[in-house]
């Protein structure tokens, strides 16, 4: 009987050596999701299939469904984004999203908006103009990276609430906050003495500044062209490192 044969677009996110000349790839498709694909003898230097499989390459591929894996039959390069894979602060930030991608993100399931988000992303990095004078490291790199972060948060449905406190589900006013995951979103002061001393350690004080940042992240459908300060980006730092330790946890709660 013969094999139905899929052809789709997809990111090349992952890659490990199998046995003397076969290759592993975890691919984010455009039609199909995540997907483990295995190249055989790919690691040949006649292989057909080298020119488009590299890491971080944008190809169209063709694969059939083996008994174990699906197997790659086509791979036709699209698109290099040679700066990504010629700069190691470009390159760093690509493993980066693809870490956190893989991480939280399962197989075989479709969605166009993850899709076109990790695409942008990649394309964003690709023409990002790097300042070497800037006090904040690989600041450009940064934002387009937590812009991934939180609307990817975003797609998988963990939204924020950034402008009414959870809790009382009054609208928040400039002043104190602090980003409770638990909760879903940021809290207002009030609010706060309703939480055990075991709650507030999850918690994290936000600045107005940042709930700014966030909120123009999750209402822009292109990456906004903003600047941030030093202090801005610690903060953001701190509050996407807390509320993805969290969702790693809960995620992996629901797989149990």
């Amino acid at each position: 009987m013969p094999f139905t044969h899929y052809r789709t677009q997809g990111i090349f996110l992952k890659r490990e050596d199998r046995g003397e000349a076969d290759q592993l790839f975890t691919v984010f498709t455009k039609d199909y999701g995540k997907l483990k694909i295995l190249g055989r003898a790919i690691r040949k230097i006649k292989s057909k299939l080298r020119s488009g499989t590299d890491l971080f390459y944008f190809s169209e591929i063709e694969f059939i469904q083996g008994k174990t894996y699906k197997t790659l039959t086509d791979a036709i390069l699209i698109e290099k984004f040679k700066n990504i894979r010629n700069d190691p602060k470009k390159l760093e930030m690509a493993y980066e999203i693809t870490d956190i991608l893989d991480s939280l993100t399962g197989k075989e399931e479709k969605d166009n908006r993850i899709w076109e988000l990790l695409l942008k992303s990649f394309r964003e990095i690709e023409n990002c103009e790097i300042e070497n004078s800037l006090k904040i490291e690989n600041c450009k790199l940064r934002i387009i990276y937590y812009y991934f972060l939180w609307n990817l948060f975003s797609i998988l449905g963990f939204r924020p609430e950034l402008y009414s406190c959870p809790v009382c589900g009054k609208k928040l006013l400039p002043e104190t906050f602090w980003f409770l995951p638990k909760e879903g979103g940021i809290v207002c002061w009030k609010c706060l003495k309703k939480f055990s001393e075991e709650d507030k350690k999850l918690m994290k004080e936000i600045t107005v500044d940042t709930v700014k940042v966030l909120r123009l992240f999750l209402s822009e459908e292109i990456l906004p062209r903003i600047k941030i300060t030093e202090e801005t980006m610690r903060n953001l730092k701190e509050v996407s490192e807390i509320y993805l330790s969290f969702l790693k946890e809960e995620l992996a709660k629901m797989e149990k």
